[in-house]
């Protein structure tokens, strides 16, 4: 299908027949507003851009573009905002900023050098904000932290029990995660990183962590069966289904929306990834998004809204 490592000679068939998708050749129609589902890094040119576009990839529209590589986005429950990642220092510092969905009054939170800050999520109340953050410390070791801050920027704070990426707030307030613990494994845990719950148990890396809409499965990356694949799980860790089989890695699991189908990216021959979807009961894999990356879903987006994003372009 697509390619990470290896593979590549199967990539270049499957990739033959596929439409051809670029930014500057797509035609815009007029979706409703509530197709607009999907907010994503997307490669334009040499860099890397947040756009936003409708569920069937067809309707692209930058929202920003705050640095060469901006990633990671994450809109707000309110629909209003979007946070992401942007690099600086020659991609030595990475840093969560905020944006208006419409692309207005960019505020970058974090600048501590020489850190990489990532994966920013929101609270459902909007008020505060999960991020990763890693570096290596002075004894060279490598390190996977999580922290919190609220959603101007302030108070930012380690959490200092919970070592690990990919953070992902859960509808009763608490996190989910990867550990930092080779293998890597999915855990839940609260704010203050107590009680820690472990999903997932094998000796194989499980990761990217991903709550469906309605809060009762969980999707992710595991490559316990020898290539790493996107799964899908309840609550509890049961009932673990693969739904990707291919011979490269998957990379970026979310939920579409309605929560019925899950997106997923792999590297395409073009040097970049693809945005797929895959229904969840493994069905119907079906390319959405070429050149594009880290896609995650959009609630309440309105026409107003949409509207002052087309008008900013």
């Amino acid at each position: 299908m697509l390619v990470k490592k290896n593979g590549i000679s199967k990539l270049v068939c499957f990739s033959s027949i596929m439409l051809f998708f670029t930014h500057e050749v797509q035609s815009y129609s007029e979706p409703s507003t509530d197709s607009y589902g999907i907010v994503y890094s997307f490669k334009d040119g040499n860099s890397k851009a947040i756009y936003l576009n409708d569920q069937d990839g067809k309707s692209p529209v930058k929202i920003v573009k705050a640095t060469s590589s901006d990633g990671y986005p994450a809109v707000s429950p309110s629909g209003d905002k979007v946070a992401f990642y942007g690099k600086y220092d020659n991609f030595k510092t990475w840093s969560i900023h905020t944006v208006d969905i419409t692309g207005r009054n960019l505020k970058r939170l974090t600048s501590k050098k020489y850190v990489w800050d990532s994966a920013p999520t929101w609270s459902l109340d909007g008020m505060t904000i999960a991020f990763a953050r890693e570096y290596e410390n002075t004894e060279g070791v490598w390190q996977e932290e999580i922290w919190l801050m609220n959603a101007d920027g302030s108070e930012q704070r380690q959490i200092k029990n919970l070592a690990g990426r990919a953070p992902e707030f859960m509808p009763d307030g608490r996190l989910l995660y990867q550990s930092k613990a080779s293998p890597s494994q999915i855990s839940i845990a609260n704010l203050d990183g107590s009680e820690i719950i472990q999903l997932t148990q094998d000796d194989t890396d499980n990761m990217s962590p991903q709550i469906s809409p309605d809060g009762t499965k969980i999707a992710y990356l595991s490559n316990r069966d020898g290539n790493q694949e996107v799964y899908v799980m309840d609550l509890d860790g049961t009932n673990n289904k693969r739904l990707t089989r291919n011979y490269i890695e998957e990379w970026d699991p979310s939920w579409s929306p309605d929560g019925t189908k899950v997106y997923f990216a792999s590297q395409n021959v073009y040097g970049f990834y693809d945005v797929f979807s895959v229904n969840v009961d493994g069905t119907s894999i079906k390319k959405i998004l070429q050149n594009s990356s880290q896609a995650s879903i959009v609630l309440g987006l309105g026409q107003e809204a949409l509207q002052k994003i087309k008008e900013n372009k």
